[in-house]
């Protein structure tokens, strides 16, 4: 308890919502995949449902970043994607046909756009004189938590047959999710600030005006489309390799390919906070490229093991260093957007973030149920996205923080890459 109680109540709070919504969407993620290849549905198939879900996904998340910049309070959009994800649920849990999976998916994108801008912008702002770097650790160990219990829950249940209970898990978080929701906003301070931003930019700061401010993202967000690719193929590609077996490797049941995915997240929950809190007392750039490193190498033992009747203990060595770089770069990233962008932008920034995912997302699917289907296993697959990962090192020289985390949003005078003061506070 003392543990959790170094952190401010606002925070505590988010934590909770990210913790619930994670948790019914861990089940839903990973075993989604399964669940139509045993509907007799081709990779392809599969890939073009997530694809859809990204695209569509990628108007919400614009329509929420633009809303939360107009002042919107953060919980609406929350509250609506809780909605949206429960409709979906409803869908996905007696889909049969390809039409049905398709509609449960595009439901999924549309309460995903809503609900990350939203949720990635509420860390920040319930940083209290808080550290909002270390609240990003927090943020995500709380996702990380989430999702690997969601995803055991499904791999038990995928063991009794009972795999599509999973919806069912995912509409019961969100409806509690909800509930809370609405007794309890979460906490926004912006309102004020952006009314003064909208008379006269904060801070007469004219790099906020116009688009001058997204330039200096563009690394940042390159960066995070191929790290997003990555951890996107986890969730869709990985679960299908395991099925189908490399060149020597022996193809897994659906049941064990289950339990190695969840050893792959409970790892992330070990190392998210340890791995998130250490990278957030240095650079941004560092806790990129701690990232990139991670997922570089598990990608290369992920393509050896295919080549090895007994690949399964490289995969299973492989989810150490894909958790390790999971856990380095998601909070380090969202960190970046914040203190790369003033105040009266950041609705947009955690947008277009959020967009990386969605952008991935749709490529990495398709490109992935493609190669599984041409060549039967993830060899060249996972060779490509090393290959991509090791091209990335050199943006990281652009990344820097240019304005402080907080709401006040002061602008940093700095040419290098050096630990900022990263504090926010509600008011």
């Amino acid at each position: 308890m003392h543990w959790w109680n170094q952190f401010p109540a606002s925070l505590q709070e988010v934590a909770s919502i990210r913790l619930l919504a994670s948790l019914g969407a861990g089940g839903v993620i990973y075993l989604t995949p399964m669940v139509f290849h045993q509907a007799s549905f081709s990779a392809s198939q599969v890939g073009q449902g997530l694809a859809a879900s990204a695209l569509i996904g990628t108007a919400a998340r614009l329509m929420s970043g633009v809303l939360l910049d107009r002042g919107m309070s953060c919980s609406w959009p929350v509250r609506a994607a809780a909605v949206l994800a429960f409709l979906a649920d409803l869908v996905l849990f007696q889909a049969q046909g390809f039409s049905g999976y398709l509609t449960g998916q595009l439901l999924i994108g549309i309460a995903a756009g809503l609900y990350f801008p939203a949720i990635e912008l509420a860390v920040p702002l319930s940083c209290t004189g808080f550290n909002s770097s270390r609240g990003y650790a927090l943020a995500r160990s709380a996702d990380a938590l989430g999702v690997a219990i969601g995803a055991l829950i499904g791999a038990i249940a995928t063991a009794f047959g009972l795999i599509r209970s999973v919806y069912l898990i995912e509409a019961a978080a969100v409806t509690l999710m909800l509930v809370i929701l609405m007794l309890r906003p979460l906490p926004d301070g912006r309102a004020a600030l952006l009314h003064l931003a909208a008379e006269g930019p904060v801070n007469k700061d004219p790099v906020s005006e116009g688009w001058h401010w997204l330039p200096p993202l563009a690394p940042v967000l390159a960066i995070s489309v191929v790290a997003t690719g990555i951890i996107a193929l986890m969730q869709s590609a990985l679960p299908l390799d395991l099925v189908r077996g490399g060149l020597a490797r022996a193809p897994l049941s659906e049941a064990w390919s289950g339990t190695l995915i969840a050893l792959q997240l409970a790892l992330l929950v070990v190392l998210q906070w340890p791995v998130g809190n250490w990278v957030s007392r240095r650079s941004l750039r560092f806790g990129l490229g701690v990232g990139l490193g991670g997922f570089v190498l598990g990608c290369v033992l992920l393509a050896v093991s295919a080549l090895w009747s007994g690949g399964i203990a490289l995969i299973a060595l492989a989810m150490l260093p894909i958790a390790f770089g999971e856990a380095a770069f998601l909070p380090t990233a969202a960190e970046a957007m914040v203190e790369e962008t003033p105040l009266q932008h950041r609705g947009l920034a955690m947008a277009l973030f959020s967009q990386c995912f969605a952008i991935s997302a749709t490529g990495a699917p398709l490109m992935a149920g493609f190669l599984l289907d041409q060549q039967g296993h993830g060899l060249l697959l996972w060779v490509l996205m090393a290959s991509v990962c090791l091209a990335m090192t050199p943006l990281l020289n652009a990344v820097r923080p240019r304005y402080t985390a907080g709401l006040s949003a002061i602008p940093l005078d700095q040419t290098s890459d050096v630990p900022s003061p990263r504090t926010a506070s509600i008011r």
